[in-house]
């Protein structure tokens, strides 16, 4: 006999929800940003591991009933430990450690001023160009232009004095300032 849910077979249940929440992750790649605010208001309420819980679930839910002779009731169970395992497992090997590596990419703009670049496009008088500063986790390009509104040619190693508006101002670096 058959386990039915409102007049629907378990099977069916099991896989449309496979197939709903397995379409909201893909989703949630794509749109993912919108709901980033709602995962910083309660932290264990991350919606990536939301809907993989409940693909894990419902995935190994449909397994187990189209292949094994079960009871409905113990295969709910088995499933719900594989989806709160795996879930374990991505939080620990995949999220957390990808977080930590997103933040120690990242720099400010503040944390620009400094340093010494190099001129990739030249940057004109009283126009911009483009650099590029080398840091730990590889090299960042930047609009620029010049602080002293003199023309500085490609190749030019710069000392970014300022950044306004996410435009560095900078100057020839001299390494001895003779």
């Amino acid at each position: 006999m058959a386990v039915t849910l409102f007049g629907t077979s378990i099977e069916t249940i099991y896989l449309i929800l496979l197939i709903v929440s397995g379409s909201l992750t893909i989703l949630y790649l794509f749109f993912g940003d919108v709901l980033e605010g709602i995962g910083e208001a309660a932290g264990f309420l991350n919606p990536i591991l939301i809907l993989a819980s409940i693909t894990f679930f419902s995935a190994g839910g449909y397994i187990l009933e189209v292949v094994t002779t079960m009871n409905s009731f113990l295969i709910m169970g088995i499933a719900a430990l594989a989806a709160l395992m795996l879930d374990i497992i991505l939080n620990v090997f995949v999220l957390v450690p990808m977080s930590s590596a997103e933040q120690s990419l990242s720099y400010t703009e503040k944390s620009l001023e400094g340093r010494i670049g190099k001129v990739i496009l030249t940057i004109p008088e009283e126009g911009f160009g483009e650099v590029v500063i080398e840091s730990y986790s590889g090299m960042i390009s930047k609009p620029a232009a010049s602080f002293e509104n003199n023309a500085v040619p490609e190749g030019t190693e710069i000392l970014v004095i300022e950044v306004k508006d996410g435009v560095l101002l900078v100057v020839p670096y001299k390494k001895n300032f003779t």
